[in-house]
Formats: structure tokens, C-alpha cells, sequence
């Protein structure tokens, strides 16, 4: 027996001099990392997340709806009031409740979406998660990460609010004049329809075509400043956390996580109402108010002008 024990002892004493080659790493990568897969499909810990806070949304949607009453509690008050505020808000962006109406439901999803997202990613449940051995050690993965904070979900975001805006904008002004913001091929013909009576507008027609292919290429912009900015603020916030972790993992943190929660509202106020004003410039029909700015000064509009001038100085 005091022989096993003392080469029991000995193989101990060996072993902790021996440095641990199984080193466990964790880092903020750019990429979500994939969980399992399934049918050659990676199911990445962003996916999982964004999956959670759809679910977190259908689910608090049908409890409010289900126990609607006339008389509020508190819970449908509150919603009620944010719903009435962002119903204000977006007033003020597009000018019209009816453009308001037809908008509003698209914005207030993807800003409960966003705002989800951003809150999930830093509650404490990164410590929960697997260990994937690879070709440079072993990694801990967690198995949900913030949505927002994968530059996929934000570049697919950003491509959904850009194009809706779009077909929004083709469904209430028509496919022509949405087209003609773009490629304004009614620039280039009014230069055989207008050149007797307007001569500039040999120069003017080529540069109105010009500066609707400059708002093309700036479409294509909207989608990288949207995705981009999303990203960066959330994976910036990621980063910050955990080096805030590191440095001291009790009381340093708690500030951070405080500011954390007010970016991700800040941010998912910013995606939504970029989002609305995307929608209200694609629903604005450039030839009203070209023709609003020719009517107000049209001859009689100059000569009640004249009038008003000398009546006020008699």
C-alpha cells in the first residue's frame, strides 16, 4: 500500500510539472461560430440568438393580445404608450399619418428585432456553451451571441429595409416614376421635346441622368452604411465587455453593462428610423414638386405678389 501511494504521489508531482497543452480559448470573433449543422447548413450561436428573440417577440405579442382589455393594466400600458410615442415620432419624419400607418408596422418590428437582439447578447448566458477541439486548440463556444453583433444579420437586415423602401415606393408612386429616380430617361427626352423653347436643357438633361445614377450607386451605400454601423456599435460594445471582464470581472463591469443597454436602444432607434426615411424618400414623387415649384412662380403668383407689395405700402 505505501508503495502504490508513494508512485501515486510521484505520477502527481509529474504531471503538475508538465505544462498544460490543452490551453481553452475564448475570443470575440468577427464570424459567429457555428454550433451543429444540419444538412450541411451551420447553425451558428448569432442564428440561435436571433431565433430566440423572434420567439421572444411572437410570444410577448400574442400574451399582450390575448389578455387585451379596455381598461389597460400596466403592462399594455406601457406598450401602448411606446407604440402612441413611436406612432408621434414617425409623424414627424414622414408628415403623414397615412404614410405613417402603412410604414409603421415594418419600423416598430425591426426595432423590437434589433433591440432584442442587442439586450440578449449581454445577459450573463456566454458562460454557457461547448468546447470544439481544432486545428489551433481547443475553444470554448457559447451557445448565443447577440444577432446583431454577426455581420450577416445585419448585412441581410439592411438589404430587407432598402429594397421594401423601394418596392414600397414603386407601389405608391408607380413603376415609372420609381424607375425614373434612377435611370431618367424622361431628363433625356426632354431634350427633344424642350431644346426650342429651353436651350440649357442640353446641359441640364445630362446631369439629371447623371445624379439619378449617382442615387442608384447610393442605394447600394445604404446597405453597407446600415449593416456596418449595426455591426460595429454592437461588436465594439462585445469587445469592450469582455475587456472590461478581464481586467477586473466583479464591479468594474457594471458600468459598461449599463451603457451597453443604452447603445443597443440608441442603435435600434437609429436602424428603425433610417429605416422610416428610406420609406418616406421612396414614397416622394419627384414631378409633384417640380410642378409645386413652378406653379408658386407662375406670372399671376408674381403679379398678386406686385399687388399685395403696393397695397401694403399704400
Amino acid at each position: 500500500m505505501n508503495q502504490i501511494a508513494t508512485q501515486t504521489i510521484e505520477e502527481i508531482s509529474v504531471t503538475s510539472a508538465v505544462p498544460n497543452q490543452t490551453e481553452i480559448k475564448h475570443e470575440n470573433t468577427l464570424y459567429s461560430e457555428p454550433i451543429t449543422v444540419w444538412h450541411n447548413f451551420p447553425i451558428t450561436n448569432s442564428l440561435i440568438t436571433s431565433w430566440v428573440a423572434v420567439l421572444i417577440i411572437i410570444l410577448l405579442s400574442l400574451a399582450l393580445r390575448l389578455k387585451m382589455k379596455k381598461v389597460p393594466n400596466k403592462i399594455q400600458h406601457f406598450f401602448e404608450y411606446v407604440l402612441e410615442g413611436g406612432l408621434d415620432l414617425s409623424d414627424q419624419v414622414t408628415g403623414s399619418r397615412k404614410i405613417t400607418e402603412k410604414v409603421f408596422p415594418v419600423v416598430i418590428s425591426i426595432f423590437f428585432f434589433v433591440i432584442v437582439n442587442n439586450w440578449l447578447g449581454i445577459l450573463p448566458f456566454g458562460g454557457f456553451g461547448m468546447l470544439q477541439t481544432g486545428a489551433d486548440g481547443t475553444a470554448f463556444v457559447p451557445f448565443l451571441r447577440s444577432g446583431t453583433a454577426d455581420i450577416n444579420t445585419t448585412l441581410m437586415l439592411a438589404l430587407v429595409s432598402v429594397v421594401a423602401s423601394n418596392v414600397f415606393g414603386i407601389i405608391v408612386i408607380g413603376i415609372w416614376k420609381a424607375f425614373n429616380k434612377y435611370v431618367n430617361l424622361k431628363a433625356l427626352g426632354g431634350i427633344f421635346t424642350k431644346v426650342r423653347k429651353q436651350p440649357t436643357i442640353l446641359l441640364e438633361a445630362p446631369v439629371m441622368f447623371f445624379v439619378g445614377l449617382l442615387e442608384l450607386v447610393g442605394e447600394v451605400a445604404k446597405i453597407a452604411s446600415l449593416s456596418f454601423r449595426l455591426f460595429g456599435n454592437v461588436f465594439a460594445g462585445e469587445v469592450l465587455l469582455a475587456s472590461m471582464g478581464a481586467l477586473f470581472a466583479y464591479g468594474l463591469p457594471i458600468p459598461f453593462l449599463f451603457l451597453e443597454v443604452i447603445v443597443g436602444f440608441i442603435q435600434a432607434l437609429i436602424f428603425s428610423m433610417l429605416t422610416l426615411v428610406y420609406f418616406t424618400i421612396a414614397a416622394q414623387d419627384h414631378d409633384e414638386h417640380e410642378h409645386e415649384e413652378h406653379s408658386h412662380h407662375t406670372p399671376s403668383n408674381i403679379n398678386s405678389i406686385e399687388e399685395n407689395k403696393v397695397a401694403i405700402s399704400n
